[in-house]
């Protein structure tokens, strides 16, 4: 089993910036890709930002510019940088690892809340 702790969500207004982490209980280099989805009430998992072994990163087009997803191998930790909030955003916050070994795992989700 892969833990994955997250940390960093909250309630902030829109135009602000948050920041999340998700801690892994081994090391990103074992990791393939890692990164972040969301999910809004009544809505689809989506794709957030992810960031692969190699360090290439793609972003959802709602968020680039925006949005900076970032490692720090020493730490096995993964980083989302939210700026510019807006209340479009506001969602569950799901990190997501996907291992060498083809598993895949999920954190338990932190909620994130724009206000206007």
């Amino acid at each position: 089993q892969v833990q994955l702790v997250e940390s960093g969500g909250g309630l902030v207004q829109a135009g602000g910036s948050l920041r999340l982490s998700c801690t892994a209980s081994v090391s990103i280099l074992s990791i393939r890709a890692m990164g972040w989805y969301r999910q809004a009430p009544g809505k689809q998992r989506e794709l957030v930002a992810t960031i692969t072994s190699g360090g290439n990163t793609n972003y959802a087009d709602s968020v680039k510019g925006r949005f900076a997803v970032s490692r720090d191998n020493a730490r096995n930790t993964v980083y989302l940088q939210m700026n510019s909030l807006k209340p479009e955003d506001t969602a569950v916050y799901y990190c997501n690892v996907d291992k060498w070994s083809n598993e895949r795992y999920w954190g338990q989700g932190t909620q994130v809340t724009v206000s206007l």
